[in-house]
């Protein structure tokens, strides 16, 4: 899951339970067609996949949708004792129940708050998930904490300069286009090390996707869920031709782009 929030993010404990409840909103509304639209995730996806272990009896996937890519890996490791599917939006767990009929386990919760005991995987994997959770080190902390000594997390997130055409094509003077806060790639490693990660692999890559018009752009993130917009903010007809004239401005051949700057961390007990 990713990318935009037409809204700050919260500053307290009131505004961080509304902040879930709207992302936990938005993502259910999605997720009757998320697997359809999520290509630019599903690619992204992708490069988790070398670092997978060699075995893994317990597995979690934190963030995980309509479950695409929790099936895969069950899949995968086709002797696990062990897989749990977790995501804050239960209209996706709902929709992962309804696509896959393998044997996994389908949990609401809270990637800031695991409900698990300590040591209870051998790995646990997230794509394009935590960048959408307020407090990183909690995040990376309850990951460890969950992880077996040894253990491995494989995680996607995302980096500042993602979705920057969206951020230009939507801006307005003195009120420029409130994207979530993403982590640069030191914080990440910092927040790790902090979590008591023994091994800490950063990888960086720029991701490009091309579009045809700006509403297939925008329906690549609003389709999957990623807009969280303030209650009562509208869009007015002014606001989209701004926009669509400003996009048109960034075209290249292939399309209107889409540019994601891509965090794999690779991290272990």
């Amino acid at each position: 899951m990713n990318t935009v929030a037409m809204a700050t993010e919260p500053t307290d404990h009131a505004d961080a339970a509304d902040w879930r409840a709207r992302v936990a909103h938005a993502f259910s509304r999605a997720a009757p067609h998320y697997a359809s639209r999520a290509t630019a995730q599903h690619a992204m996806g992708e490069h988790l996949l070398p670092h997978l272990p060699d075995k893994a009896e317990c597995l979690l996937d934190l963030g995980c949708g309509p479950g695409e890519l929790t099936a895969r890996l069950a899949r995968h490791y086709a002797d696990h004792q062990r897989i749990e599917g977790l995501d804050l939006a239960p209209g996706m767990l709902d929709e992962a129940r309804r696509r896959h009929s393998e044997p996994i386990r389908w949990v609401c919760g809270d990637a800031s708050m695991l409900p698990h005991t300590d040591a209870s995987f051998d790995l646990v994997i997230s794509n394009l998930a935590i960048q959408w959770c307020r407090d990183l080190d909690r995040v990376l902390g309850e990951i460890r904490r969950v992880l077996r000594p040894g253990g491995r997390a494989l995680l996607n997130t995302l980096a500042p300069g993602t979705l920057h055409e969206v951020s230009e094509a939507w801006s307005q003077p003195g009120r420029p286009a409130a994207l979530l806060d993403f982590h640069d790639a030191a914080r990440h490693r910092l927040a790790a090390r902090r979590a008591g990660f023994r091994r800490v692999v950063l990888e960086q890559r720029e991701e490009r996707f091309h579009y045809p018009d700006l509403n297939a752009v925008m329906a690549s993130i609003k389709g999957v869920g990623a807009q969280v917009a303030r209650p009562g903010k509208r869009l007015t007809r002014h606001d989209l031709t701004r926009a669509r004239h400003r996009y048109e401005g960034l075209r290249e051949a292939p399309g209107l782009p889409v540019t994601y700057h891509l965090l794999t961390l690779i991290l272990e007990h």
